[in-house]
């Protein structure tokens, strides 16, 4: 149980070495407004005369028991508790210490760790969904303790319990430079009768997040002529292939055979996000090779942009990725 913080009233000028439980407002008529004293501040011998000057005349005072820290203290334990690389820490406002990017990449956040620490009395812990790409200034988390002080051994325990997870709870994961080869399939495109679409889209993706579209190829809807323009960007070691058109049922879409038949290994065809629902991973040995379906083309957000920033960050998608897309994977109606 926690206990209550005591407040005794005080003369100012006996209020040296006590803390303040609120902060302290001054109002100086069409001059300025705003906090004087913040909460948690430690009165001085210089801070009585502006004390005086806002008609405190007397205060009341903080009484923090023993083995009890102030929320200002536990909010910043516990934001670098959970705290990894890429991370910045804003000053307690209110109790609540914020986290922030301090560098573009994905966020990643332990779900499992985030509830076990909000399963401890008096703590609140909120974050973002991890798996987004952020960019610096942005809050990917933040945290307070509910009352005004805490007992020392809630938050030891805290710390001690943020050790036991595999990894930082929060972090900021830098994307890597990576060499990006684009195949894009349909006889329409081949033969120049309609215009490529697939390209600038690809490329902005792709060179947004850090990387390098080192070429784009075209093949009719021919399996062999897939496969052939596939494996030529294999031999030339790119880090990642990417083959956009013919992913349909149609039988006259070639591509996740083509993708098969380099001997990839295909971790699932088909994801429940809709839109983006014929998408396809596989791998050949190391070697990411996406098969896009036509939406990539022209939404702004398909199951492509949620597994492109990972594989950009070093990350293997494996088939359970792929299926948990469906809770939360309806963004067009």
């Amino acid at each position: 149980m926690v206990e209550k913080p005591k407040l005794r009233e005080v003369p100012v000028r006996e209020a040296i070495g006590m803390m303040l439980p609120h902060d302290m407002t001054q109002i100086l008529p069409g001059e300025f407004k705003g906090r004087l004293f913040k909460k948690g501040h430690v009165i001085t011998e210089a801070d009585i005369e502006p004390l005086l000057s806002i008609g405190k005349e007397h205060i009341y005072v903080l009484e923090m028991p023993e083995g009890f820290i102030h929320e200002e203290e536990a909010g910043i334990r516990i934001a670098k508790a959970v705290s990894g690389q890429g991370l910045t820490l804003t000053p307690p406002y209110e109790g609540k210490v914020s986290i922030k990017a301090s560098r573009t990449g994905l966020a990643k956040i332990n779900e499992e760790a985030v509830h076990a620490l909000n399963a401890l009395e008096g703590i609140a812990f909120s974050t973002v969904y991890g798996d987004q790409v952020v960019h610096p200034g942005h809050t990917l988390a933040a945290t307070r303790i509910i009352p005004l002080i805490i007992e020392e051994e809630r938050i030891v325990e805290l710390e001690k319990l943020a050790k036991q997870f595999d990894g930082p709870i929060v972090e900021v994961k830098l994307f890597q430079e990576k060499q990006v080869g684009l195949v894009t399939t349909g006889g329409e495109v081949f033969s120049g009768r309609i215009e490529d679409k697939f390209g600038p889209v690809i490329r902005n993706k792709v060179e947004a997040l850090g990387s390098t579209l080192v070429g784009q190829r075209f093949a009719p809807d021919d399996k062999e002529a897939i496969e052939q323009q596939i494996r030529s960007f294999l031999d030339e070691g790119v880090d990642l292939v990417l083959v956009t058109g013919g992913m349909s049922v149609d039988p006259d879409d070639r591509t996740p055979g083509a993708i098969a038949g380099v001997g990839a290994e295909v971790v699932r065809y088909g994801t429940p996000m809709l839109p983006g629902s014929m998408l396809m991973v596989a791998y050949k040995g190391d070697i990411p090779i996406l098969g896009l379906p036509g939406a990539v083309m022209h939404e702004p957000f398909t199951s492509f942009d949620v597994f492109l920033p990972r594989i950009l960050a070093g990350e293997r998608i494996v088939a359970s990725d792929m299926t948990r897309l469906g809770y939360g994977g309806l963004r067009k109606c």
